[in-house]
């Protein structure tokens, strides 16, 4: 199982308005090389290269906000890297940002435990928490 963590600055880019979730494009982007929870902008990582069924910056994922109760949370369904033509990594972190925003922000980030390399045909799929979906704000 992938362990969920945040990048420090998300937080204050929420209030500085650097998101918006209802129009923004969101992404997630494979690396090999361990993230630190002070990067704050997409140019900070070095992205696995581009190739073999992986494009440069990853896969657009949709996301969906509802609210409850004073709960606003952050749900996308998953994603697929499938690799075709050779192989894909070795790749480690799935890094979710925001695509759109000026500088590409970062907001999280799952550590897989191990790196693995993909072979020809074969899939890596991020599957986000069904239930309590990628974030809350409350």
């Amino acid at each position: 199982m992938a362990v969920y963590n945040k990048f420090d600055q998300f937080a204050r880019d929420v209030l500085d308005g650097k998101h918006n979730f209802s129009s923004d494009v969101f992404k997630v982007m494979l690396t090999n090389n361990a993230p630190l929870a002070s990067d704050t902008v997409k140019s900070n990582l070095t992205e696995i290269s581009a190739g073999n069924g992986y494009a440069a910056g990853g896969n657009a994922v949709p996301v969906t906000v509802s609210l409850s109760g004073g709960l606003a949370r952050v749900s996308a369904t998953s994603t697929v890297f499938t690799a075709s033509g050779g192989p894909v990594g070795p790749l480690r972190y799935a890094v979710f940002y925001n695509s759109t925003s000026a500088g590409q922000p970062l907001i999280s980030w799952w550590d897989y435990g191990s790196s693995e390399t993909l072979q020809n045909t074969e899939t890596f799929t991020i599957s986000f928490d069904a239930v309590n979906g990628i974030l809350d704000i409350q």
